[in-house]
């Protein structure tokens, strides 16, 4: 279950009209804190982004579901069903030897996925995967903000 730091941090954020990544940000944040400080671990960096996105589709943030081909078929209607239901229906709430299980599941893995170093390679390969137009993009809109 999210802090309800974050979830305040993201209604703030949608109260200032930034976008649902944005607002997602704060959850994916939160998942890196739990696992640097050993709440549980991670497989890899993605992992916990995926946690985190979970958790914020969850909580009721806007956010679509992952695009066809990013993820497995099961994973995307989940997130599908996550971002319509948003956290309006909490009795359909996994049981608890499930969620026990994935918690279980989670601690059996390491914490280096929260490192710096690794949270930095992730992010140079999911740069290098929108590739060079996107990157002119960004450095534009940096620029007019500047």
């Amino acid at each position: 279950m999210s802090e309800e730091r974050t979830k305040a941090r993201a209604r703030k954020d949608k109260a200032q009209g930034k976008s649902p990544g944005t607002q997602a940000a704060e959850f994916v944040r939160e998942e890196i804190h739990h696992v640097r400080e050993g709440k549980h671990g991670a497989r890899s960096s993605k992992q916990m982004i995926a946690i985190g996105l979970s958790k914020a589709r969850r909580a009721g943030v806007a956010l679509p579901p992952p695009k066809r081909g990013t993820t497995s078929e099961r994973a995307r209607k989940s997130a599908a069903r996550d971002a319509a239901r948003g956290n309006t229906n909490p009795a359909r709430a996994p049981s608890p030897s499930r969620s026990r299980a994935a918690k279980k599941a989670l601690k059996r893995e390491g914490t280096a996925a929260g490192t710096a170093t690794a949270l930095s390679h992730q992010a140079q390969r999911a740069r290098a995967a929108r590739g060079p137009a996107a990157a002119h993009t960004r450095g534009r809109k940096a620029m007019s903000r500047a």
